[in-house]
């Protein structure tokens, strides 16, 4: 993700396998951004590359850039005609402005939202815009208060990775570093998890390694089962689990 700019925990084929819904069900956001035959557009987030490659498939001239290097190899290797980059949202460096930047599901791993909001801008033409989805406040806050109950209970120190605005605030943002806000929404999406008896566990691996990370390796597998057992009776209804997500679709234009 774009936003892992304190070192690659991820495990890209294990995203790419169990975790697809991240770009599958945000492939509208494409039509959102309606790329043009031989614009420039950035894929900022780009994970494993699915969406660079839709919006490329319209006819832009489109780059993705990740934080991961693991998901970067695996972007290259799905997508070998494509352009992948190594990259830091916040210090985005290009010589040529791009008519779009297009991100989703990854500025919530930055929490240097204005470094980021500026960044991109520096990057946009003037009149190009921008056009997101990310966490909205209150994304997964089942599974965030489970993780916090859990955790404290051990007196375990954790730190929370996520930045999850509501519209007004990330709007803000974005107003105060050169980019005019033109549509702006939050919606709840509960998403079902790829593994029916695993699920949870896995979703937990792969996004919240974060906070999992200082738990002792003796008490990890007892500290999952306490996550599953709080976190039953509201995201799992006898045959799967399910993620309680509440997602920010933003459209932006450059000053």
């Amino acid at each position: 993700m774009a936003g892992n700019p304190k070192g690659d925990r991820w495990d890209s084929a294990l995203y790419d396998d169990r975790h697809a819904f991240v770009w599958q069900r945000s492939a509208d956001l494409i039509d959102v951004l309606n790329p043009q035959p031989g614009e420039r557009v950035l894929d900022l987030g780009c994970g494993t590359g699915h969406l660079t490659a839709q919006i490329a498939a319209r006819g832009a001239d489109v780059t993705g850039l990740d934080a991961s290097a693991s998901m970067i190899a695996l972007a290259r290797q799905n997508y070998p005609k494509l352009k992948f980059v190594l990259g830091d949202a916040r210090r985005l460096e290009f010589d040529t402005p791009f008519d779009a930047v297009f991100s989703n599901a990854a500025l919530h791993w930055i929490p240097e939202a204005d470094e980021v909001a500026a960044s991109i801008a520096k990057s946009l033409r003037e009149g190009g815009r921008l056009v997101l989805e990310m966490g909205a406040r209150g994304n997964v806050g089942r599974i965030r208060k489970a993780l916090e109950s859990t955790l404290d209970a051990r007196r375990v120190p954790y730190v929370n990775p996520w930045y999850f605005p509501d519209a007004a605030e990330y709007g803000a943002v974005l107003e105060r570093n050169g980019l005019m806000v033109r549509a702006a929404e939050e919606f709840d999406r509960k998403v079902m998890l790829e593994h029916p008896e695993k699920g949870m566990r896995e979703w937990l691996e792969m996004f919240a390694g974060t906070w999992l990370e200082p738990v002792p390796a003796a008490e990890k597998r007892a500290v999952m089962e306490e996550l599953e057992q709080r976190l039953r009776p509201d995201l799992w209804d006898g045959a799967a689990w399910w993620a309680d997500y509440r997602r920010l679709r933003v459209v932006a234009v450059k000053r």
